[in-house]
């Protein structure tokens, strides 16, 4: 037994759990200082999906934001959550953009890069995984966990020793929809550190109630490290209030070594900004609630939000039932895929259209994802999927049954051309590859701001155009 391994996700997922990652770069400078003297093992503070939320909806360059988060938290790792081949977004890149990716991500400040694969498909993690290791970043290789009939502790754990032997420095259990449950976590976490020699972290939600219980059993069966999240923006999707499990563990093996007044500092900074979000709606009160249902449609809360506002779109919220029986039905026929970016909104989609177009049955109006799916564009799902069925979705269209990157062409070259008229630095680049019309917009509202704040500097210098 040894101290427990808190790592904080105020800075990425706590926020984009309960606030559609609305949270900005200024919210945090206040608090970046203290919270580096806490003593947290890491701040998980970047990827997911920060990257696009900060161009798209903030006007602000995420690159500069984990530059200015290092320069505040030089004494604590800093962590990021990586798709594998879908580095940030939603399609599968280029080896070169991968690796490129990570080694700008760890020259602008990343020490832990915790990489996933949506369908848990090894092959998926290769070039990230290598990438990581050549500029000298920690791999915590991840586990999407989810529930079906294909999926065993046994399993998760062999996945885990080819993790291991792909050259991981830690596993993390990634339950993303809050479906672990405590007993069950003990048992989980018994036979996978009973196959590895590694670190085991866990992250888990708090969506069906059951976070705290599920880290505590945890930490009793030996996991190293779990996520939390600062109490004003824990709970309800997010995640296990930090201060609650760190006074849990205080005084007992297990002690985090963390110090609750520290803590507390950090907490009433935040509390200002959840009630900031409070008021201006930016938290809907729905999130912060208790969802069992999740146990059973096993839908993550961000997934759960995208479903509420495609039926809302359409007018048919009363569809909502249906949609998540659907989701079910969708998912066995795809190959149980756990229901994580990118899969869980393919899956999703596909089950809205499922209930909403059905005039001529199921899979009357199929999305270019699914087909993407069950074609094996993003990789191998668990469980084969029955050949009719296949044929059904993709007619005579060839089978993916490699490494989908491999057919991949290079494409930092084509990057560098397309990004010339708006580069300032070199990692535009990457952030054109990975959202070119979010991109190119945040570039040209850039270059705007750029103007006008020359412009204003001449005129207070006394210069004047004529």
């Amino acid at each position: 037994m040894s101290k427990v391994l808190i790592t904080e996700t105020v800075l990425r997922d706590a926020h984009q759990s309960l606030a559609a990652t609305r949270m900005t770069t200024e919210e945090m400078l206040p608090i970046l200082d203290e919270m580096d003297k806490v003593g947290y093992y890491s701040l998980e503070a970047w990827g997911g999906a920060t990257f696009d939320a900060c161009m798209r909806f903030l006007n602000e360059d995420p690159w500069e934001r984990l530059r200015t988060i290092k320069d505040h938290c030089k004494n604590t790792k800093l962590q990021m959550l990586f798709r594998g081949q879908n580095i940030l977004g939603y399609r599968h890149y280029a080896d070169d953009v991968v690796e490129y990716f990570v080694q700008k991500s760890i020259a602008n400040g990343i020490d832990i890069i915790r990489i996933f694969d949506a369908l848990n498909d090894a092959r998926n993690l290769e070039t990230a995984i290598k990438a990581t290791i050549k500029e000298g970043g920690h791999v915590q290789a991840a586990i999407c966990y989810t529930i079906s009939p294909f999926h065993t502790n046994e399993g998760f754990a062999n996945y885990a020793k080819q993790l291991e032997e792909m050259g991981a420095n830690s596993i993390c259990v990634k339950d993303m929809s809050g479906l672990l449950k405590p007993y069950e976590a003990f048992q989980l976490i018994k036979t996978i550190k009973n196959t590895v020699k590694i670190p085991v972290q866990l992250h888990t939600h708090y969506t069906a109630g059951l976070g705290s219980m599920t880290l505590l059993k945890a930490i009793e069966a030996g996991v190293d490290g779990v996520d939390t999240a600062i109490s004003p923006l824990a709970m309800g999707t997010s995640h296990t209030p930090t201060e609650s499990l760190v006074a849990t563990l205080q005084g007992t093996p297990y002690d985090t070594g963390l110090d609750l007044e520290r803590l507390d500092v950090i907490a009433k900074h935040f509390n200002a900004i959840r009630e900031k979000y409070l008021a201006s709606g930016l938290i809907d009160p729905k999130v912060l609630k208790v969802d069992v249902n999740a146990l059973r449609y096993q839908v993550p809360g961000g997934m759960l939000s995208n479903l509420i506002s495609q039926l809302k779109m359409a007018g048919k919220s009363d569809k909502l039932g249906e949609v998540l029986e659907e989701v079910a039905n969708v998912r066995r026929d795809a190959g149980y895929p756990p229901l994580v970016t990118p899969s869980s909104q393919i899956v999703g989609t596909q089950a809205v259209n499922n209930v909403l177009f059905n005039e001529d049955g199921r899979y009357s109006r199929v999305t270019k994802e699914f087909k993407a799916l069950v074609r094996g564009e993003y990789g191998k799902c668990p469980a084969a999927i029955d050949e009719e069925f296949k044929r059904k979705i993709i007619g005579d269209a060839d089978i993916i049954d490699y490494r989908p990157a491999d057919k991949i062409a290079p494409e930092i070259d084509s990057l560098r051309t397309r990004v010339a008229p708006y580069q300032e630095q070199d990692e535009d680049i990457l952030s054109l590859a990975l959202f070119e019309q979010v991109a190119i917009k945040f570039f040209e509202w850039r270059k705007a701001q750029k103007y006008h704040l020359d412009a204003n500097a001449d005129v207070a210098n006394g210069i004047h155009s004529i």
